[in-house]
């Protein structure tokens, strides 16, 4: 489908990089162009053309109440009457921090950033600073912010825009990060054995949702929070997008593993621009001005953002929808690989709480590697198939999809008619 938009596009190509302000935006690896959205409501898109969508992408995750929840939406009207920003304390971000450690397992103390690159980007810096080590691990395909240490075999938008690294990261900052592929613990240990000594910490997406939806194997989680113990490496959970979306309590709730630092952001900012790191106390007063690792930001811990974040997480633990949330997001994520399958394309998918995805592959995929050999052109024509016929899909098969309180039985069973339209299409 081509969209006219009343000439946005070409607008915004001549004044914007690429059209777009963040890649992931762009439908550059599915075909087409971008549409423009008028509004949200509920678990609807709607364009400027007037045309509606249901929506599996909500705001990258953020909106698990949907699109224009009164809840969020009444309490960022009561705040900005009062005004945008002050530049000094509220009572806000004070309650935003009680209810982040009383839900998050591992959070004793939590600072409030802008976004998740200043969580992970100021992790990292923490971790350093308290092991006195520079090297840090990640894992193939795990997206954690696009601070330069982060840019090494990333997922997300740089995988899916074929950038395995990105230029004007320098060779001394990509040496110090270590990458090694998801799930694969024999190749961690034996990391550890050679490098152990230098490992600062390990960074880690508890569930991948940067790779498509790739939840832990039996056993790899737990391995690496015995490896990092051992060797006196940080563990740090990159909770941006799984926090509040798999369990109330985030994956180390689901897993019943605690992670060393925790980094947060999506959910706890109802929609608007948000970010967290927190763990251990004795980590986080090494925080200045409590200790000697500084960060900073003028509007962290802003007052529409926590207003926000506070109306949602209150309704999140006085509502318990997680198990509802859950069921959607299972039925959802089958109902579309039997519609696949049923037209004789190979596919597979699962779901965890309120995550899913869907990989174009016979196997099961662990790992981006695995991830990366999956059907890439015949997703991109499902994704167009499926966006012709009203539902929005992440323009990437590096995805994860999400699904709100708003998303019914019968928006679900809408999307499921329209998915079996679509296999059927391509087919």
């Amino acid at each position: 489908m081509t969209h006219q938009n009343n000439g946005l596009w070409d607008r915004a190509q001549a004044l914007i990089p690429g059209g777009v302000n963040s890649p992931v935006r762009s439908f550059s690896s599915v075909g087409g162009d971008p549409f423009f959205v008028e509004r949200g409501e509920g678990a609807h898109l709607y364009d400027t053309e007037g045309r509606r969508y249901v929506d599996y992408v909500l705001s990258w995750g953020p909106l698990i109440l949907g699109h224009a929840h009164p809840v969020v939406t009444e309490a960022v009207a009561r705040q900005l009457s009062r005004g945008t920003s002050y530049g000094a304390l509220t009572e806000a971000e004070v309650d935003l921090a009680e209810r982040i450690v009383r839900m998050v397992p591992s959070v004793e103390m939590v600072r409030l950033v802008n976004s998740g690159t200043e969580a992970t980007m100021t992790a990292l810096r923490l971790a350093r600073a308290a092991t006195g080590r520079s090297l840090m691990l990640k894992f193939t395909g795990c997206y954690h912010g696009h601070a330069d240490a982060f840019l090494v075999a990333a997922g997300s938008g740089v995988a899916t825009l074929g950038l395995p690294n990105s230029p004007g990261v320098s060779e001394t900052v990509a040496a110090q990060t270590l990458v090694l592929p998801f799930n694969d613990l024999d190749a961690v240990d034996a990391l550890f054995e050679a490098r152990g000594d230098d490992i600062s910490s390990v960074f880690v997406e508890p569930v991948v949702g940067n790779s498509g939806l790739i939840p832990p194997v039996d056993g790899f989680l737990e391995g690496l929070r015995a490896t990092t113990e051992r060797y006196g490496a940080l563990l740090v959970f990159d909770e941006v997008m799984t926090g509040f979306r798999v369990a109330a309590g985030g994956a180390q709730e689901r897993y019943g593993i605690e992670p060393d630092l925790t980094t947060l952001g999506k959910v706890i900012g109802g929609g608007l621009p948000v970010g967290a790191f927190g763990g251990r106390r004795d980590l986080m007063e090494q925080m200045a001005p409590a200790g000697p690792v500084y960060q900073a930001g003028t509007l962290s811990g802003n007052p529409l953002a926590t207003a926000a974040g506070n109306a949602q997480l209150r309704y999140l633990e006085e509502e318990d929808p997680f198990a509802g949330l859950a069921q959607a997001a299972e039925r959802l994520s089958s109902g579309i690989v039997s519609a696949l399958t049923d037209a004789g394309i190979p596919a597979t998918g699962c779901s965890v709480g309120s995550m899913w995805g869907v990989f174009f592959s016979r196997e099961s995929v662990h790992s981006f590697e695995e991830a990366q050999r999956a059907d890439l052109d015949t997703f991109r024509a499902f994704h167009r198939a499926c966006l012709d016929r009203g539902v929005f899909l992440a323009p990437s098969p590096f995805e994860a999809g999400f699904v709100s309180t708003a998303h019914t039985p019968a928006v679900i069973d809408e999307t499921l008619e329209i998915a079996r339209a679509a296999a059927l299409e391509v087919a």
